[in-house]
Formats: structure tokens, sequence, C-alpha cells
């Protein structure tokens, strides 16, 4: 670093430290690529470092003593005293400070500060999440959440800005004016939809003790070319990051299930899996039991309730005697269908009863004694 600032001289008007922080990331960089060839890496393959460029996101790290933060300003070497803005107060004294200057020409100041384990109080309640388009979440008690797609409400506003931006010369002071009107407009859109993922996954941890996801391929998704922006437009990975965060964080327990789990394909109610089924199906009726997953019940896909009803099953399976408790609700409906006749009985005990008069059998010792249970238990399930 000595020789690099003798020559190049422009290195000297910058901190030691974040110079030093830089060569720390470039070495970190190229360990991961390099790992990553080799096969030790885990997740998709990693590309080499390259450049940023001089209009993107721009940083400079910040460690040790070399820096002050005071009531409403901080002190950084060869900078000086910067008024800021603390969104929060700082629990402790911090570790880092990074200097950030994004796209729309904004500066932020992120601290790396330990923080103290804290705990809600503890419920009983669980919810599983079925993810969507139309509908962002919805949850396993019905609820259903829908997003603000900010990139949808400003895509008219944003390809008009984008047109404008080319036709301008390079280099010209109207091309950075240009520029800087669709980084901010990125930047509002970028601000709207982190709000909104903080917002809900802070409310549901706050809500449940227990929370399942589908562990979705997000990553592959957004290739189909067909849904990547309506997909990118939700932030289905944020929301998952943020929520497996906040409840490491609070002490709650975060799942996940296997993305291969047939959840819109199976039935909440009887548990039968009734095949595959596209997107646009949002009705079918259950071949076994008889009952309507419908679009229309409770105000919105109905398939997504049961999707999320069967993500919560697979960690929470139903017990046992909830499973005969409703078996036992549901069978004198079935045979009051199906079996009753007008003198209130079952056709099938109105022929036993009959045969049974006609060839009594006896007994050992001589008693008449039916080798079939009274009938009288029978007939409770329709009185």
């Amino acid at each position: 670093m000595t020789q690099a600032k003798q020559e190049l001289t422009w290195l000297k008007e910058v901190a030691s430290t974040p110079l030093q922080q830089s060569l720390k990331d470039l070495e970190r960089a190229y360990k991961n690529f390099f790992d990553s060839c080799k096969g030790k890496g885990q997740g998709i393959k990693i590309k080499p470092p390259k450049f940023k460029p001089k209009k993107s996101r721009q940083s400079a790290r910040f460690v040790g003593v070399n820096y002050k933060i005071g009531q409403d300003k901080i002190y950084l070497p060869k900078v000086g005293k910067i008024k800021i803005v603390l969104s929060r107060e700082l629990s402790n004294k911090p570790t880092s400070l990074t200097i950030i200057k994004d796209s729309a020409n904004r500066y932020f100041a992120s601290f790396v500060v330990e923080t103290n384990p804290e705990t809600l109080p503890k419920t009983s309640n669980s919810t599983g999440i079925d993810l969507g388009i139309s509908t962002f979440a919805t949850l396993s008690n019905g609820d259903k959440i829908e997003a603000p797609k900010p990139l949808k409400q400003n895509l008219k506003k944003l390809a008009k800005f984008q047109r404008k931006f080319p036709r301008t010369e390079k280099g010209s002071k109207r091309r950075e004016r240009r520029r800087l009107r669709v980084a901010k407009l990125h930047a509002k859109i970028k601000d709207i939809r982190t709000d909104f993922l903080h917002k809900l996954s802070t409310d549901l941890v706050k809500k449940y003790n227990t929370i399942v996801l589908e562990d979705l391929n997000v990553s592959g998704m957004v290739k189909n070319r067909k849904l990547a922006k309506a997909i990118s437009d939700l932030g289905w990975r944020q929301f998952r990051t943020l929520t497996e965060a906040k409840c490491e964080k609070y002490a709650r327990e975060f799942r996940t299930i296997s993305r291969w789990e047939p959840t819109s394909q199976k039935c909440s109610n009887c548990g039968f899996k009734g095949g595959k089924k596209e997107l646009n199906v949002r009705e079918w009726t259950c071949l076994n039991c008889g009952t309507l997953h419908d679009s229309l019940r409770l105000t919105g896909g109905y398939r997504d309730i049961n999707a999320a009803i069967n993500i919560l099953e697979v960690i929470q399976p139903k017990t046992k005697v909830e499973t005969t408790e409703a078996k036992v609700i549901e069978t004198p409906v079935q045979l009051s269908l199906f079996n009753e006749v007008a003198e209130g009985r079952s056709e099938t005990i109105k022929r036993t009863q009959s045969h049974r008069k006609s060839s009594p059998k006896k007994d050992a010792n001589g008693n008449d004694v039916s080798t079939r249970p009274e009938s009288t238990i029978q007939l409770r399930l329709f009185d």
C-alpha cells in the first residue's frame, strides 16, 4: 500500500483504514471464487470479482478507534465532522462503521453493534405461509396479505425516464440529471418494498411462536421471463431472510419444508392427493371427501389457504384424536344422506332384524342369543 501511494498520489487523500479493508474484501472475494471453482463452496458457482461501476453503490469501512461518534455528528479521518441523524439509539459501542453512497447520491452510515438477546412472550400460535404472486402471503388461518408492488405501480414512469436517458450526450450535465432521476425512482421502489417486508416480518414474529415457509427456488423461478418481473417485485427471498433473522433475534422457531412437498395437490381436509394443478386452476373438488377448494371462499383463492394449511401440517401434523373426532362427526352426515328411510332407520338394519327374527341361533345352553351386536348401538347415530 505504501508503494502504491508513491505511484498514485491521490490515494493519500483517503484514510488508510478503508484502503486496507478494501484489500481484505478483495482477498475474500478471490478466495470464494477459487473455492467455488474447486467445488468447496456451497450454492451456485461464484463469478470472479470485478471493478465497481463509478456511478453504482460505493462504500468505505472504518474499524478500530480512528473514528469518533458524537451526539449528532461523527468524525472521520481526513474527512472531518459529518452531521448525522440516527434512526435509533446505539445499544453498545460499534465495532465498525461503514459509509455508503448509493446510486441516487444518498449517504448512509451503517454501524455494527453487539446486541443483547431479546425475548417475546411465548404464544401457542403457529402459522404456515404460502407465498404467491396475486396475493403476497396467505396464512393457514385464512388471513391474506397484499403486497404494495411498487415496481408495477411506477412502471410507466420508470419507462418514460429510461427512454429519455440514452438520448443524451455522454458526459453531459443533462445525462447526469436524467441518470439521477432514474436512480431516485429505483431507490423509491426499493424503499417501499423493504419497508413493507420489514413491517410484515416483525408483525408475524410478534404474533406467532412458530413460522413455517416453503423452500422456494426463487433464483430458478426468476429465469421464467413471464414471471421474473412479478416475482422480483415481491421480494420473496428478502422476506424469508428477514423473517429468519428476526425469529433468531426474538427466540422464535423458524422452519422450512421441502419445495417438493405437494402442498397444492393435497386436500387439507382428508389428505388425498389430487395430482398436479396449473396456476390458472383456482377451483377444484377433492375426489375423496368432496371438499370444494374454490376461489370464492374466504375472500380470495381457497387453493392458497389449502396450501398454507398443508405447509403447517408438514411440521405440526394433526393428532390421532383430532382425526378420530373428525371421522365421528362426518359419519352420521354421510349415513343420513344415503341410508336413511322414512321410518328413521337404515335399510341394512331393517334387513338384519327381519333375518334375525326368522332364523335365530341357539347357544350351547339352549338360550336364544344373536351372534351380532345389538342394533340399538348403531341406531344412536341417527337419534
